[in-house]
């Protein structure tokens, strides 16, 4: 029999806020981070987006050790900045080419980079988490690409039915709503204070431990003593069937 595998861990977030009631609790059809857009010129709504998710920086990049430029003339240093420009806006070109409407990659942007997506209308997070990531992937239908040169039609994430800048207390959430058959999800747990809301989480786990088991596994054993319950209540309906002092017995 081919055993199912259900990755709580990996692809069920619990996001605890503190502050609202716990009536205010919801499992999300989709995804919520805790990050906002880089630039606040940028869309913070966007109803069906087209979502390109990305591990590589949208910037220079740097040497992976230490890097000396030797300038001899004037223009030199003009020319660097110049190679350093039109390889960023390179990157800018192949991502702009698919059309998205969203970019998230787990490295940093440029403002330069920033400009061009600012330009065709993209909103842009930086600095993901690869599991967030991973998770946004899972929830959309987009694949994490390295390279913006290799992006292609199927990359792109479209099973996103709402994006969103919300506020929440003191901080700002990303919500990709709405999504079709997401394979993750995140838990927003309320509460008064963090020691509620750690209590919360314990027992959500609990049931989601027990709810995982019943999938990778639907039988069920009586436990908490209901098999020794069950036996006596049977013995207790059998004694009153027998007259004599065997009833005792």
């Amino acid at each position: 029999m081919k055993t199912k595998v259900v990755d709580i861990k990996r692809y069920i977030r619990v996001e605890k806020i503190p502050g609202g009631f716990l009536e205010e609790s919801k499992v999300l059809n989709g995804i919520a981070i805790s990050k906002d857009i880089v630039n606040p010129n940028m869309r913070r709504k966007i109803v069906n987006p087209r979502i390109i998710l990305l591990d590589s920086p949208l910037e220079y990049k740097k040497g992976e050790s230490q890097t000396n430029m030797e300038f001899t003339k004037d223009m030199d240093f003009e020319m660097a900045l110049k190679m350093e420009e039109a390889y960023i806006k390179k990157l800018c070109d192949d991502i702009i080419a698919m059309k998205p409407t969203v970019v998230c990659t787990e490295k940093g942007v440029s403002d330069y980079a920033q400009h061009f997506l600012i330009q065709a209308g993209i909103s842009v997070l930086r600095r993901l988490r690869k599991l967030d990531n991973v998770r946004i992937a899972r929830a959309v239908g987009a694949t994490i690409i390295n390279d913006p040169a290799d992006l292609k039609e199927e990359h792109v994430g479209k099973g996103c039915g709402l994006f969103e800048i919300r506020k929440i207390g003191d901080d700002y959430f990303t919500f990709f709503e709405e999504c079709k058959n997401p394979k993750a999800c995140t838990v927003m747990l309320r509460g008064a204070g963090k020691d509620v809301l750690n209590e919360i989480e314990r027992n959500l786990q609990d049931a989601m431990h027990v709810a995982r088991q019943l999938v990778c596994d639907p039988r069920i054993i009586p436990g908490g003593g209901a098999s020794e319950m069950a036996i006596a209540s049977a013995l207790i309906k059998k004694a009153k069937t027998i007259k004599s002092t065997q009833q005792r017995s």
